[in-house]
């Protein structure tokens, strides 16, 4: 048997391959991707670039939520960025209220935080509950940017609150502030509206309903401290 095996191993080192046999494959190590495509990538990006890049989507986002029609503008390159803005700005803007603690308004500006992202997931989680078909990122996305509306009625409060006619200003701030939530809860059920069954919409627009209430409420009620 050791002499069969040495006899075995000798005769297969007696075989070569012929010339006539094609031989396919690729043993080549690739040192680096030649690829030439074009394709886009951001990780030799400059940072200004894609700062321009990232404000300019959200600028585009900001006009549809302005001109609020059913797309999936906001469901496509969804972001935070600019939900995030809009949360700090209307916070800022409710700092110094009478309602505010002596700490430098804190507590009114963690009440804005705690509202607005707190309600948004739980609106997001009643959406999914009810079958709706976008992520849960998507529908904090819509959310947030359909904020807007409520952002610029705030800025346009604290400028009437400017002026000593209360009687006259509170009129002008309910209209406002009227407006803006009628905005803002037609802008996100716009968007969200191809999300959700045809029998569960109303069930999906009620929490969104008072999401926006509550903020607007927020707004209007708001009187700087003395």
């Amino acid at each position: 048997p050791p002499v069969d095996h040495i006899f075995r191993i000798t005769s297969l080192s007696d075989i070569s391959i012929s010339e006539d046999i094609p031989v396919e494959g690729d043993i080549s190590v690739p040192v680096g991707s030649q690829n030439t495509d074009d394709d886009f990538s951001t990780l030799d990006e400059p940072v200004k670039d894609t700062i321009l890049r990232d404000l300019r989507a959200v600028g585009q986002k900001f006009v549809h939520v302005l001109y609020p029609k059913k797309s999936s503008a906001l469901l496509k390159d969804w972001d935070l960025w600019g939900p995030l803005l809009l949360c700090v700005t209307l916070a800022l803007m409710m700092q110094g209220g009478s309602a505010d603690s002596g700490e430098d308004g804190r507590p009114q500006f963690a009440e804005v935080f705690v509202i607005i992202w707190f309600g948004s997931v739980i609106i997001t989680l009643n959406s999914k509950l009810l079958g709706g078909t976008i992520s849960f990122f998507q529908s904090l996305c819509v959310l947030g940017y359909c904020i807007l509306p409520l952002t610029v009625a705030m800025i346009v409060c604290r400028i009437v609150l400017l002026g000593a006619l209360s009687s006259i200003g509170f009129v002008v701030r309910l209209i406002v502030v009227t407006a803006s939530f009628c905005w803002s809860t037609f802008a996100s059920t716009a968007f969200l509206a191809d999300s959700q069954p045809a029998n569960r919409k109303a069930l999906v627009v009620y929490p969104v309903f008072l999401f926006y209430f509550v903020i607007g409420w927020m707004i209007l009620t708001f009187s700087p401290s003395p």
